[in-house]
């Protein structure tokens, strides 16, 4: 038996725990992420990640691999049968902004995520440890001891559970999911290399919405392994079986399709589900945190799960390397507070959106997927102390927008794992802030901000907003957000 220690156990290496491994390491927190499969995930599931998501990793600093690992997303084209009919576009089109740089969807298979970000972690100081399957979890005021099925032991200060939605760790803390199924019927989801001759360009997302068994959706995704596609597949009959294998996927595809048995080359990975819409009923048991499936679980459609999943890691991440660095410990009582109604809202968009499309509607996702206007306006850590402002002004709790002015990029500025301190529009001093955790910026009235003094946190986030910077440094002091 073997034993180790470390300052956070982090379980399950899916986008959620890379993430989150990643922010922490660039942080200087000592951190271990355990994965019970012998690799990375080698699919497509979670395909779309929406611009706040972006902003995220242009931030951890692999935006630019992900883009070239990816492509925008193509226009639908709908099938009666052999026959190409109407086409639409899934995802509404929009032009990059100054404040919204990356304006929409990026289709990027999750195994192809993955990747990216276990480079980043590994270039960052980090790994994996594969192979590595929780047994049990026992904690005391001090820390919390793991069990792993090899006998080997690890305690750590904090575990955040990244397992997904059949989490060991959220079952061994005796967590409940609340939640319902969102749709009966059975789905089969499958990466399928297809032929040079197969009969559905890479141009379109091409579905059958009317095959007798079933709807069909069939997706090209960019591969390295030829002209793959996800399919994905719902049955008719709710006490179908869908038959994952390479037969039954070839034969499904020959029976709805336009696609003969022969067309298909290879089936890359396959997996059957029926959609449902849950949460845990916390996201916090003393020292262990939910996070990612774990602690939500979404209908595919409008592509929120994995995007909310990584948003949920860096929420926790400054907080947990802040809490170790010396912040108060009540810090991460402002993970559940913030995350957990925004979780359950997305769900709802995540429901509304599959229902209506199961029920023939071509449900265009608009601004609501895109995860850019939410927040944390009613956050224990949100302080807006200016007075009379108009409806559509930039508040404390708001995403912090991108802009350039005098010859400052703001994401630029905010990149990193600091807090910043900006000043719009004014000449109000700034203080002098020791330890580097907090840096100041200065630029010239922007419509996006009005004028002021912002605090933006280090996850992109306003946390405080002034006329001045007065009450700054006791919001800092107050709260010991920074670490000190």
């Amino acid at each position: 038996m073997t034993a180790g220690t470390t300052d956070v156990l982090v379980v399950g290496a899916g986008p959620t725990g890379l993430v989150l491994a990643a922010d922490l390491a660039r942080r200087g927190v000592r951190a271990l992420l355990v994965e019970r499969a012998e690799s990375l995930f080698p699919g497509s599931r979670g395909k779309g990640l929406q611009p706040r998501t972006q902003e995220v990793l242009y931030d951890l600093g692999v935006l630019d691999a992900i883009h070239a690992a990816g492509t925008p997303y193509p226009k639908m084209r709908v099938w009666e049968g052999d026959e190409p009919g109407q086409e639409w576009d899934m995802m509404q089109r929009s032009e990059p902004t100054e404040q919204v740089p990356f304006a929409e969807g990026w289709l990027i298979p999750q195994a192809r995520t993955q990747a990216v970000l276990y480079a980043r972690l590994r270039e960052l100081g980090g790994d994996v440890r594969f192979g590595c399957a929780l047994t049990g979890l026992g904690q005391d005021a001090d820390g919390v001891t793991a069990a792993f099925e090899d006998g080997s032991r690890v305690r750590a200060r904090f575990v955040v559970a990244a397992d997904g939605g059949r989490s060991t760790v959220r079952r061994a803390l005796g967590i409940g999911m609340t939640g319902e199924t969102v749709d009966p019927k059975p789905m089969l989801v499958a990466d399928v290399r297809v032929t040079d001759d197969a009969p559905v360009p890479d141009t379109h997302w091409h579905v059958w919405p009317k095959a007798a068994d079933g709807g069909v959706a069939f997706c090209p995704l960019p591969s390295d392994a030829g002209r793959v596609f996800q399919l994905a597949a719902q049955y008719a009959d709710e006490s179908a079986v869908p038959d994952t294998s390479p037969a039954g996927v070839a034969k499904l595809l020959a029976t709805r399709t336009t696609l003969a048995e022969e067309h298909v080359a290879e089936v890359l990975w396959a997996s059957d589900f029926r959609a449902r819409a849950a949460m845990a009923d916390r996201f916090r048991a003393g020292r262990v945190f939910l996070a990612g499936d774990a602690a939500h679980i979404h209908s595919p459609a409008g592509g929120q799960g994995l995007n909310t999943s990584v948003q949920d890691a860096y929420n926790l991440s400054w907080k947990l390397a802040a809490v170790l660095a010396g912040a108060p410990a009540g810090l991460l009582d402002t993970y559940e507070e913030e995350r957990l109604p925004i979780a359950a809202d997305v769900l709802g968009i995540s429901t509304r959106i599959h229902r209506a499309s199961a029920a023939g509607a071509h449900t265009q996702r608009g601004d609501e997927v895109k995860q850019l206007a939410l927040g944390y306006r009613e956050s224990a850590l949100t302080r807006e102390t200016r007075t009379g402002l108009p409806e559509d002004a930039l508040r404390a709790g708001d995403r912090a927008p991108d802009g350039q002015r005098g010859g400052v990029r703001l994401f630029d500025v905010f990149r990193g794992p600091h807090w910043t301190l900006l000043a719009v529009g004014t000449e109000a001093g700034l203080p002098e802030l020791a330890g580097g955790a907090v840096r100041t910026a200065r630029i010239p009235a922007y419509e996006a901000y009005g004028t002021g003094v912002f605090l933006v946190r280090p996850d992109g986030y306003v946390a405080w907003a002034g006329e001045t910077a007065e009450g700054v440094e006791e919001y800092l002091a107050e709260t010991g957000v920074a670490g000190a």
